[in-house]
């Protein structure tokens, strides 16, 4: 079995998915909001 040595892995990939799922999240959050506002100017 190999030895673990910390901070040798290459994780740039895992941060490339978690920075573009992260961007989704907060694009997905704004809509939300936005269309809970516009809801809620409709329904008066």
């Amino acid at each position: 079995m190999a030895d673990h040595k910390h901070g040798e892995m290459d994780i740039e990939v895992q941060e490339k998915t978690f920075d573009g799922f992260m961007k989704w999240v907060t694009y997905s959050s704004v809509a939300i909001v936005v269309l809970l506002l516009f809801i809620a100017l409709v329904n008066g």
